[in-house]
């Protein structure tokens, strides 16, 4: 890791607070019994994955986390296809502590092991769910291009409305950049499931 990875003593007062807001707020408490490689905190309680950056900039820190809470905790997307696009993006940018906190929440909320396994390796899925499928669709094409051509965003449009394109796109380049942050930082995860 490039960063020092601080641990609760070593916080300014402000980052204090950060810290408080991300460990004691709704990521903590949101799936009761989720069995996942990766946590919040470490053993020395010290913030793990995207977290322990912000708080070398408590200002910008504060409004990403914020940001993350109300796309994951706030939004209009059903849970399981935010799952589903956030894994579509840790495939595509290789994000390693992204893909192992991710695909234990979708796990946890019902995606078959199969499902996981086919995003993992950047398969097209035939998910049951019209929502879910679109999202699928409509996230692959972000990630793969930058763009919906006409056909997908109709039918985003149709499925999602205005405002849940605007929250999936959001979604997506939240994620990505998550992603960039974490490499760039060299932030350690379990290795993905494009290393084996």
């Amino acid at each position: 890791m490039r960063l020092a990875h601080l641990r609760p003593d070593e916080l300014t007062a402000e980052q204090q607070q950060l810290y408080d807001t991300i460990n004691q707020g709704p990521r903590r408490v949101a799936l009761p019994g989720l069995v996942s490689p990766v946590g919040i905190v470490d053993d020395e309680g010290r913030l793990q994955g995207p977290f322990n950056a912000m708080l070398f900039h408590p200002v910008v820190g504060t409004a990403l986390q914020e940001f993350g809470r109300v796309l994951r905790f706030a939004g209009q997307l059903p849970p399981r296809a935010r799952e589903i696009a956030i894994l579509i993006v840790a495939t595509s940018e290789r994000s390693d502590f992204e893909w192992a906190a991710h695909a234990a929440i979708g796990a946890h909320l019902g995606l078959t092991a199969e499902e996981i396994s086919a995003l993992a390796r950047a398969d097209v899925v035939d998910f049951d769910d019209d929502i879910e499928q679109i999202v699928a669709r409509a996230t692959r094409a972000l990630v793969e291009s930058g763009d919906l051509d006409d056909e997908t965003y109709r039918a985003s449009e149709a499925a999602l409305g205005a405002a849940g394109l605007l929250e999936l796109s959001t979604l997506v380049g939240f994620y990505r950049a998550l992603a960039l942050q974490m490499r760039m930082f060299r932030v350690p995860g379990p290795p993905g499931p494009w290393m084996s």
